[in-house]
């Protein structure tokens, strides 16, 4: 008996996907847990495995088509199978598994599907299959102006493909930018595809920033010290030809670790039934991909040596440019780091990264004058500015945190013993 595939979640945040290559075509063999295609999530491009064994009879989504967690993406089952009727079914919107409904009265049917209808163009809820919002979508038509013939005034296949193309508008005048609450239209420019990451990084943040109640706590730290034993531990790994170098962003992420290890208050998530107190000290470090950003997290890092950290912080970051991260790799971040200071940025103030209850926004370190014991003098700082949930934590346990884990970086072989 043929079954239907549908698109997975392959992300714990994805809500659909781009297909971006299909694997098999129809009329291949299949075996359960073969890789059927290669889809483009808000994270990365992974690979989506058969649930099934036996023939690939039918594609339903085309290379490139966006497709939405839970549609039809596939139709497997025995060679030579007849699914034309499962075909017509799905593309109309009803789920083949359910019980057909007792057919109505004529006069009765034709009485909802005006209504249907009239409720659409009245701005009620849309009642259209997946198949046909797609066609739709590529052939930049208004489903509210589409009458829908199949069953309960649903637009289907059939009625997108029987439509006419409304008047493109004029070449110079760009597509309005409603969801933006700006219109672009007065300037003549080019619209780009957002990928899946982009689009989840743009929801995620409108929906981060609205719902989370942020607040900011920056210092100066002495980074003198640091930069000393940075430079000596790097001398003895190239002259040991170990392979490894540490980075001020690898010590960073260990005085993090060791911090939210002594001081666990930081540690946590808000959650609709409480505080959450997370076991494990994960650092998500974001990375800047072509997409945008995502957060590799280095797990169980304040148990961790800095050369250890050093080591996985660069093999995930060249994997999370690749898009091959899986989710346990970007989706564990108990706290999260972000650094700019390669880019010669003095400080910034960054966005909390949920599940977490806090990110700390780094600076570049730089020489810049400073008054000891009375006197001008020339001192290695760096500021960091650390973002808060105050529904989890608050102003003075924050404070606390930065105390702990300044201590770390000003006393860096704290962070060796």
């Amino acid at each position: 008996m043929a079954e239907v595939m549908e698109m997975l979640a392959l992300s714990p945040t994805m809500e659909e996907g781009v297909l971006a290559e299909w694997h098999k075509s129809e009329g291949d063999a299949v075996e359960e847990g073969e890789v059927l295609a290669d889809v483009e999530t808000d994270k990365a491009t992974m690979e989506m495995e058969s649930f099934f064994s036996g023939v690939v009879l039918k594609l339903l989504a085309e290379d490139g088509a966006t497709v939405r967690v839970g549609d039809p993406l596939v139709i497997i089952g025995e060679e030579g199978e007849d699914v034309s009727e499962l075909v017509e079914e799905l593309d109309s919107g009803e789920a083949p598994s359910e019980p057909a409904e007792e057919p109505e009265e004529p006069e009765e049917e034709a009485q909802e599907v005006q209504e249907v209808q009239e409720s659409t163009r009245e701005g009620g809820r849309l009642k259209a299959s997946p198949l046909a919002r797609r066609i739709a979508e590529d052939k930049g038509l208004n489903l509210s102006d589409i009458s829908g013939s199949g069953p309960g005034g649903r637009i289907i296949k059939r009625d997108v493909e029987a439509a006419e193309k409304p008047a493109e508008r004029p070449a110079a005048r760009a597509p309005s930018a409603e969801l933006a609450g700006v219109d672009v239209s007065f300037v003549p420019g080019e619209a780009t595809r957002l990928s899946q990451m982009r689009k989840t990084i743009a929801r995620r943040l409108v929906e981060v920033w609205q719902t989370t109640p942020h607040f900011y706590l920056t210092r100066q730290i002495d980074m003198g010290s640091l930069m000393e034993r940075r430079s000596e531990i790097n001398d003895q790994l190239a002259a040991a030809e170990s392979g490894v170098k540490i980075s001020v962003n690898d010590l960073i992420v260990k005085a993090a670790a060791l911090a939210l290890a002594e001081y666990p208050a930081m540690n946590v998530a808000f959650t609709d039934e409480g505080l959450y107190h997370f076991d494990e000290v994960n650092i998500g470090v974001a990375v800047a991909v072509d997409e945008g950003l995502i957060t590799p997290t280095v797990r169980e890092a304040d148990k961790k040596t800095v050369g250890t950290i050093a080591t996985e912080i660069r093999e995930l970051a060249g994997r999370a440019r690749e898009g091959r991260l899986t989710p346990e790799e970007y989706s564990a971040h108990t706290f999260s780091i972000s650094n700019l200071g390669m880019y010669d940025i003095d400080e910034f103030l960054a966005v909390i990264n949920p599940p977490d209850a806090a990110i700390l926004a780094c600076g570049s370190v730089k020489d810049v004058p400073v008054v000891e014991d009375g006197e001008l003098a020339v001192g290695t700082r760096m500021k960091v500015s650390l973002a808060c949930d105050h529904r989890a934590v608050d102003g003075a346990v924050g404070a606390e945190f930065l105390q702990v884990f300044v201590r770390y970086l000003e006393n860096p072989m704290l962070m060796f013993v």
